[in-house]
């Protein structure tokens, strides 16, 4: 590469404060700006710089990196599909969570984003075994910060196990976490690719405890099944579920379901990563055991526009639409995040 002056050049954003422009090692953020807006987040345009480029700075003429080859940003104030600011300038929880913000001292929340090249493959882990009963499903409903499919837990009907897990664990609920738009809204990223929603389906330890509310606090207590949603063709098996959801509109408001196959809504592919985590919502408790599918499933796009007809709020009250209902990604710290499949260069195109 030669070496002639690279600048990385913005559009107006509404500043809080002076910060560095998104200069990367790679893809890496070093420096996440301080933005108006809350989850609206700046679209990044990435264009190649050479070595000893030099780079704007608030307030000077350019800083000088010399120690390797960057990538310059462009940002501007659009959607994005890069989840590439700091977590520290986002609020640290959705404004109407009515629990704590975070746990004090925890070393494995979640969600994560997780990196192909550091997850390492673990030939002992085997494909996970699901078996979910239709008849179980007893109802979905509003929880006033997404909505959530409820199940009867009380007999070994349904459940995973396999995989990373030593025990069985029933389905209590699965639900999902959207943006307002399709170019964000899930929870976990995978290399900074962020999809337009993310399915979780919340299991429980029946075998090391009594209930799930026992479980929810406890070692090994839960694990959570994570699917990507991606925009694509009509999921007829999911319309049986987005049909009754005009029912829920409001907070508190539930729809009779049933029965109804949770299984529809996994992908084919059984690859998956897994990592010891954390709740994304209150209580936060660090007692999950999260699998996550490699592959998406697609949706169409009314599908999803269908998730952001919800509310937030009651009857009579000022309507709040119920979009970017996930929560800021989490530090990876000492953990590590396990595949059942051996990387690809094709990760990255998933």
């Amino acid at each position: 590469m030669t070496a002639h002056s690279h600048r990385a050049t913005a559009s107006y954003i509404p500043w809080e404060k002076d910060s560095v422009l998104g200069v990367v090692p790679g893809r890496r953020w070093s420096e996440g700006p301080a933005y108006k807006g809350g989850v609206t987040r700046p679209r990044v345009r990435w264009s190649q710089a050479p070595r000893g480029a030099r780079f704007p700075k608030a307030g000077s003429s350019g800083t000088k990196f010399t120690s390797f080859c960057l990538l310059a940003l462009r940002l501007e104030w659009r959607p994005c599909t890069m989840r590439v600011f700091s977590s520290l300038s986002l609020p640290p929880v959705h404004p109407v969570w009515k629990g704590p913000a975070s746990v004090p001292g925890g070393t494995r929340q979640s969600p994560i984003n997780i990196r192909w090249r550091d997850s390492v493959y673990d030939p002992q882990l085997q494909p996970l075994g699901v078996s979910y009963n239709a008849e179980a499903c007893l109802y979905v409903w509003n929880t006033g910060y997404l909505f959530q499919v409820e199940f009867d837990d009380s007999t070994e009907g349904s459940g995973i196990s396999g995989g990373p897990l030593e025990n069985h664990y029933r389905l209590k609920q699965f639900h999902f976490h959207w943006g307002a738009v399709n170019e964000w809204g899930s929870e976990h990223t995978v290399d900074d690719r962020v999809y337009p929603a993310e399915l979780h389906l919340v299991h429980w330890n029946a075998v090391k405890y009594q209930n799930y509310t026992d479980a929810v606090t406890g070692a090994d207590g839960l694990a959570v099944v994570g699917v990507f949603l991606k925009l694509g063709a009509r999921h007829e098996e999911l319309q049986e579920l987005v049909a009754v959801l005009p029912d829920i509109k409001h907070k508190d408001a539930r729809a009779a379901l049933g029965p109804f196959q949770p299984s529809c809504l996994l992908p084919a592919c059984q690859d998956y990563w897994t990592y010891p985590g954390s709740l994304t919502t209150p209580p936060l408790s660090e007692s999950v055991t999260w699998i996550i599918h490699k592959k998406p499933i697609e949706v169409a796009q009314d599908q999803l526009a269908a998730f952001r007809s919800l509310l937030f709020s009651v009857p009579g009250e000022e309507e709040k639409m119920m979009v970017n209902n996930y929560r800021p990604l989490q530090p990876l710290m000492n953990r590590k995040v396990r595949s059942s499949f051996q990387a690809t260069h094709e990760g990255a195109r998933l």
